[in-house]
């Protein structure tokens, strides 16, 4: 398999008939059924939580799964992940990002793209279960920290590596595309979800009490204002920086493969880093023509392109 692959993913079906509805349309039709999840509430080191959802069947390796901004271990592209691969010997730890579990969380934080402490507790906590084998697969916003987790830190031996769809390696970069007049509507949506996020714990953090929440109209102001106080950045420059998954790609010391349409809605020129993958040792991409942003829909199957991706990687690479 080389590192940057031809894709196989050449057919979508004919009423996804641009990158909008092959990224919206799966989250309305997708209702998946017959996953049953066990909650385990994870107490973190700084006094604040992860609600994390469990499927065991008793295997000796684990699937950890992260979803996207706004998003949960509900929505359904994890949902059918944590499906096919429980059924292929795979047990499932699907971790939802603090607020977004159904609970405000304590601490003022949230998450963002290049936000790994969450992701390494997590992991962390798999490997204290005994499980054999542990493999990472990240959806969107944890897809970009997927990539990130591996480039920044030695990970035990038994995370064999991961699979990122749909990442963002530039993150000034997404904000910007997410701002543009065709994504404005993703754009509000996504920001206003934010800040109804920060606004739901405003009451019990003096750091959010002074910020007018109403006057700030762009990811550069509530970043400015909130995102880089809360997670202690020095400014605006730094955590475009240190929340952007290409600067970490260089330390990647596992196979990792990333997934990204070339229609995403959300990726820029600077999400397909041809140049900087093709000389990588451990980093592998594949960039289909179509796909949107997680969405990759397969005509009349259960399944979409991302499981048999992944799959197919685990298969052909970690398993080799």
């Amino acid at each position: 398999m080389p590192l940057i692959q031809p894709s196989s993913y050449t057919k979508k079906p004919w009423y996804l008939i641009n990158s909008h509805m092959e990224t919206i349309i799966p989250s309305l039709l997708n209702n998946v059924q017959g996953v049953h999840y066990e909650r385990e509430r994870l107490e973190l080191a700084d006094g604040d939580f992860l609600d994390l959802d469990w499927i065991k069947r008793g295997h000796k390796r684990l699937m950890i799964i992260g979803h996207g901004a706004m998003g949960n271990t509900d929505r359904h592209y994890v949902k059918r992940s944590a499906k096919f691969f429980s059924k292929r010997s795979w047990d499932i730890l699907a971790w939802n990002s603090r607020g977004c579990s159904g609970e405000s969380n304590r601490l003022p934080r949230l998450y963002h793209h290049g936000e790994t402490e969450d992701l390494s507790a997590v992991v962390n906590h798999g490997l204290t279960q005994g499980y054999d084998q542990i493999f990472l697969l990240g959806l969107s916003m944890s897809g970009c920290q997927t990539v990130k987790y591996f480039g920044e830190k030695k990970a035990n031996d038994r995370v064999l590596g991961g699979f990122a769809v749909s990442v963002s390696f530039s993150l000034k970069d997404t904000t910007i595309q997410a701002e543009t007049r065709l994504n404005g509507l993703y754009g509000k949506q996504f920001l206003n979800g934010l800040k109804e996020q920060y606004l739901a714990k405003r009451d019990d953090h003096e750091l959010l009490q002074k910020v007018d929440f109403d006057k700030i109209k762009s990811f550069d102001e509530l970043n400015e204002q909130v995102s880089i106080k809360v997670f202690g950045y020095k400014d605006l420059d730094e955590f475009y920086y240190k929340a952007s998954c290409i600067h970490y790609v260089e330390g990647i010391d596992r196979p990792v493969f990333v997934l990204n349409a070339k229609n995403d809605p959300f990726l820029g020129m600077e999400c397909y880093p041809e140049e900087l993958i093709k000389d990588h040792q451990f980093l592998y991409a594949e960039f289909p023509r179509y796909g949107g942003h997680v969405g990759f829909t397969i005509p009349k199957s259960e399944w979409s392109y991302m499981e048999y991706a992944a799959d197919r990687f685990i298969e052909e690479v970690i398993n080799k």
